[in-house]
């Protein structure tokens, strides 16, 4: 802004002499007058114009600064992104053009401020000569000495818009932002110490374009005024109206450009939507399809329902590509632990259960919510009465120490479950879709850990000897029937040592039927070798318990006279789980030291850190040991989880309650998460990845085998974050990618999140087909053909249906 009267007072020198002493002569003429009412105003107009120099110039720096962490944190403390940031290279550029614009209007407004100093220094310049160029060029470094000091400061107290600090400046301290501390990193996985200064080193990618952005616009000024000297220094006041009118101009201009590019987004949606052609699934089960259970095409087929076949997964032969359609009225569920006693009516409408179930108090309508008063039928005087009724009756089961993880089979609306939270244990519960209408949606709704499953044909989808106990309160299994096939899977699933809690009407009551399932249930668990080491009576709710206790050594088994039920092949592996038929026959234990299953787990929360002592014999893929990979992995999880994904992807993670990792490994972004209020599902494909599950369950976490080809066993509308690490490249290649998305949006809750972690071309993929749902795009991150992306879902749903001809009853 006042650089014009410095390139006028250099101008002087291309004058003749004889002009010069002409000059020279009036000056000393009206030199006194000029000393008494001219030299002390015009030296304060020097000082302000100066001073519009400093302040333009560190506006500049101080727009200009921004780099790629800068960008995508202020992205985040807005609380959602545009689509237009998705890309981080591009928004850099915006940001310089924008600060180009900047610099042009503060330009023009100081020109007006400075053109009467210009005109009356020329004069008094141009007879300075050399001694005024000199003069103006300590003004000048003066000027931008002033410059870096006051370009700091005002660095620091630069806000979001919101009166927020950005997250890479507030974290100034530490010398990293959030989003630096995520670029040391490795995308997707662990990383090498040289892979690791790569991706830090990353972090000053964009800052440096800043800079070279800021050097240049620094070049194209000192080429204007060395073009100015060139040229007559003189300005006229309309000159300096046209160019304010042209700063005007540019400002409008960027301001139509920011609307083209808001309609070009707008247009890119559409564009989106009608390549991927959503539709809304027409549907018996309505706004709770799951897919693999609502096909009634297979169901119809089956020869017969007395195994519970009809109740197990049947997909269709083709993914299904449509949304599943939103309750009328739903709203953000509500938010834990809240949610375990109470849930919104119009999230799950249904009230069948609570006339089916309404003298046992399972659940109750109660105006615009629906209730959950005490716990179930077996604990009617609540669920923690119950919980520490069975640790009394056998104290060694240790509620949140030796007894980590469980499964709770034929949950009801899982108070079970859900209460046992408040003695650190996770409790894997499932329940049949069926006549007793969305309990396991219950379930999940309020927070509680389930699935949709039934006790059939098939295997269930865990890996033998992981669940620490096994419950069962008032659940109508026949498990002596077929030769105990179904209590033998339970003796799959339980760990050697492990404790079978049954609390059903056959321990306590005298009924005919019941007198009969207790005597085939004493035989067979005898013959199982399974130990009854208690059973204890609750006076307070009325019922009973019995527990029993698998053998932790095969001296039982070699001791049977008779071999019933039969010792398993050697050939049948005991961990292959999905999709395999059940058979009547007992695996052996494991005896070997350094066999999984021989040794009980540390007590929690040490065995969630320690590596399983049975790793030490098996070696990673890359040639690492397996612990040393544990542990790199969970070191790895630990940094992303604190740096980036708790405070810098504005994700609110006190509303997070039900979160889906889809491809887990060792669960070490479960692991990460034990001091937050949430659960994880770990799920570990059974096809194109390690069997690792069983490593998940002895860290105290739990999760399930599942192909992602097929929908999940789940009610829709049930996660909260769904985590996908460099799952979705490798499923393209055997699925329908679009069909995936699908599900993901089918189990997503609406403003859930999903974040993935995959190659660039995936993640482009993806960020089409989210745009396409309208999702917020909320975070970005490529680099070397790698990168990170967190979108959240919406509520947005299609208007167009497709009748899905297999799902209709």
């Amino acid at each position: 802004m006042g650089k014009y009267s410095r390139v006028d007072g250099k101008k002087s020198l291309n004058y003749c002499s004889t002009t010069s002493l002409v000059v020279f002569v009036a000056f000393c003429l009206v030199g006194i007058w000029m000393l008494m009412s001219s030299v002390v105003p015009f030296q304060s107009q020097n000082l302000s114009t100066e001073e519009n120099a400093t302040g333009k110039s560190s506006k500049h720096y101080e727009d200009s600064s921004g780099g790629l962490s800068e960008t995508v944190t202020r992205g985040h403390d807005n609380g959602s992104d545009s689509q237009s940031e998705t890309n981080s290279d591009i928004e850099i550029n915006q940001n310089v053009s924008q600060d180009e614009s900047v610099s042009t209007s503060e330009e023009n407004q100081g020109e007006g401020v400075s053109k009467e100093v210009s005109e009356v220094k020329v004069d008094s310049e141009s007879d300075n000569g050399d001694e005024g160029n000199q003069q103006e060029k300590i003004v000048k470094e003066s000027s931008d000495e002033e410059i870096e000091t006051e370009e700091e400061p005002k660095t620091d107290n630069e806000n979001d818009g919101n009166g927020k600090v950005n997250d890479q400046e507030a974290s100034s301290g530490d010398g990293k932002s959030n989003s630096e501390a995520l670029l040391t990193e490795e995308v997707g996985g662990k990383t090498s110490e040289t892979e690791q200064t790569e991706l830090e080193a990353s972090s000053g990618v964009n800052t440096s374009e800043n800079q070279e952005g800021e050097e240049k616009l620094e070049g194209d000024e000192t080429a204007d005024e060395k073009k100015q000297e060139d040229e007559v220094p003189s300005q006229t006041e309309e000159e300096n109206v046209e160019k304010n009118q042209d700063g005007n101009s540019e400002e409008s201009d960027t301001s139509n450009n920011m609307k083209i590019e808001k309609e070009t987004q707008k247009s890119s949606v559409s564009k989106y939507q009608s390549e991927y052609g959503w539709k809304l699934c027409n549907v018996t089960a309505g706004s709770d399809y799951i897919p693999c259970l609502d096909n009634w095409n297979s169901i119809r087929r089956l020869p017969s329902t007395m195994y519970y076949e009809h109740r197990e997964r049947h997909c269709p032969e083709e993914a299904s590509t449509c949304l599943v359609p939103l309750p009328e009225g739903y709203k953000r569920p509500i938010q834990w632990p809240t949610s375990r006693e109470k849930i919104w009516y119009h999230n799950v409408p249904h009230t069948k259960l609570a006339v089916v179930k309404g003298h046992q108090i399972w659940v109750k309508v109660t105006g615009e919510y629906l209730t959950f008063p005490c716990g179930g039928t077996q604990f009617k005087n609540g669920a923690l009465h119950y919980i520490d009724f069975i640790q009394k009756s056998r104290p060694d089961i240790a509620w949140g120490k030796r007894s980590r993880v469980i499964l709770d089979v034929g949950c009801g609306v899982a108070s079970f479950g859900g209460f046992l939270f408040d003695r650190d244990v996770l409790a894997m519960s499932f329940a049949p879709k069926d006549e007793h209408e969305a309990q396991v949606q219950f379930a999940l709704e309020r927070g509680i850990p389930a699935i949709s499953a039934v006790m059939g044909t098939t295997r269930l989808p865990y890996p033998s000897s992981v669940f620490d106990l096994v419950h069962c309160a008032r659940c109508r299994v026949p498990w002596h029937v077929e030769g105990g096939k179904l209590l033998l899977e339970l003796n799959r699933v339980l760990r050697p040592g492990g404790y079978f809690v049954w609390s059903a009407t056959p321990v306590y009551q005298k009924l005919p039927e019941d007198v009969g399932i207790w005597k085939a249930m004493s035989k067979l668990t005898k013959s199982m070798c399974w130990d009854l080491v208690v059973i204890n009576k609750d006076k307070l709710n009325q019922v009973a318990a019995a527990v029993y206790r698998k053998p932790s050594t095969n001296e039982c088994y070699n001791k049977r006279v008779r071999n019933e039920p039969a010792l398993c092949n050697e050939s049948d592996d005991p961990n292959a789980a999905w999709k395999v038929p059940l058979e009547a026959c007992i695996h052996r234990v494991p005896e070997d030291a350094s066999d999984r299953g021989s040794r009980w787990p540390p007590q929690w929360p040490l065995r969630l850190e320690k590596p399983p002592y049975w790793l030490k014999s098996q070696l990673d893929v890359d040639g690492k040991s397996a612990p040393e990979d544990f542990i790199s992995d969970y070191k790895h999880w630990k940094n992303v989880v604190s740096k980036t994904y708790l405070n810098g992807m504005g994700i609110n993670w006190s509303s997070v309650r039900n979160v889906l990792d889809m491809r887990a490994v060792y669960g070490g972004f479960a692991a990460a998460l034990k001091d937050l209020k949430v659960w994880v599902m770990n799920v570990v494909p059974p096809i194109d990845s390690r069997d690792t599950l069983a490593i998940i369950f002895e860290r105290g976490l739990i999760g399930m085998y599942h192909d992602w080809c097929e929908s999940f066993s789940t009610y829709p509308r049930t996660y909260d974050v769904v985590h996908a690490d460099h799952l979705f490249s490798v499923l393209k290649k055997r699925c329908n990618l679009v069909a995936v998305i699908a599900e993901v949006d089918r189990i997503l809750r609406p403003e859930g999140k999903l974040i993935v972690w995959d190659d660039a071309e995936t993640l482009n993929e993806i960020e089409s087909m989210a745009k396409s749902l309208q999702w917020d795009i909320r975070f970005t991150y490529s680099k070397d053909n790698k990168g990170l992306l967190c979108i959240q879902k919406t509520f947005w749903r299609p208007t167009k249906q497709e009748t899905i001809l297999s799902a209709i009853a």
